[in-house]
């Protein structure tokens, strides 16, 4: 029999839509959060096994990142135009720019999009993923890597790679966080250039001789990992109001009367 609210006994919780295409229920609040924690061990354990690995200094993966390093060096010792366009990359995707540019992104989603609450979850997720990937770079401490003649410097810990983390971090929060606005084309495109810019700020690193490459691999399942296990959290949390969660879907159109009934 129907309850206080109309429903009656028994009778799932019914889908929502936005336009034609279907939406499962809002997950509750324990599903949340295991599926936060399913996305976070996904990630973080394979990086917990890359950092012991090469805190024990495994010799294949210390041989392949050493290798990897000087060979990448060489080349770039051999092009000068390639080294300008490395070090410009990376002056352009050092933190505080991609942060910056992230945080007017999120400010032009809550203020012109009206996704509030969508909003503070990206810019809060970033500022996370820029604190967290300092803590684990001292827990971590791994050296840069020893080139005889270095092609370029960088101060601080190498594991992992600090540009990486952050571009891969907040490249994946602003994929999500545009996501609903996006047409099925604008999601692909903005996917591409997600992985892009990552992929090239691993060789930019590599190439530049501050980084090996198990630094750069360590900042994308940091990055991509946080992103997402922070969304499997969040999803569906709307303590403002429902700018995160799809419309309800419509109530159907009721039948046209025939002409002349009252």
């Amino acid at each position: 029999m129907p309850d206080g609210k109309g429903a009656h006994a028994g009778t799932p919780p019914p889908t929502r839509r936005r336009g034609s295409a279907a939406y499962a229920p809002v997950p509750s609040r324990a599903r949340r959060l295991l599926r936060a924690v399913g996305y976070g061990l996904a990630f973080s354990v394979p990086i917990a096994l890359l950092a012991f690995l090469v805190r024990e200094k495994f010799l294949p993966v210390i041989d392949l990142d050493e290798g990897a390093i000087r060979a990448a060096t060489d080349i770039t010792r051999a092009h000068d135009g390639l080294r300008t366009a490395l070090v410009v990359w990376q002056e352009a995707f050092q933190p505080r720019w991609v942060y910056i540019v992230g945080s007017l992104v999120c400010l032009w989603v809550w203020r012109r999009a009206g996704l509030t609450t969508r909003a503070a979850w990206a810019f809060v997720t970033m500022m996370v993923a820029w604190n967290l990937q300092l803590v684990l770079k001292a827990v971590v401490q791994r050296a840069r890597p020893v080139v005889s003649d270095p092609v370029s410097h960088a101060p601080g810990y190498s594991f992992p790679s600090g540009h990486v983390a952050n571009v891969a971090a907040a490249t994946t929060i602003l994929v999500i966080l545009l996501w609903p606005l996006l047409p099925t084309g604008g999601r692909r495109l903005a996917v591409a250039a997600a992985v892009v810019l990552t992929a090239l700020t691993c060789l930019d690193r590599v190439f530049l001789g501050v980084h090996f490459p198990s630094d750069t691999v360590a900042g994308v399942l940091f990055g991509v990992g946080l992103g997402l296990a922070s969304y499997a959290g969040y999803v569906g949390w709307n303590p403002v109001g429902p700018d995160d969660a799809p419309p309800p879907e419509e109530a159907p159109a009721p039948p046209p009367r025939p002409r002349g009934t009252p």
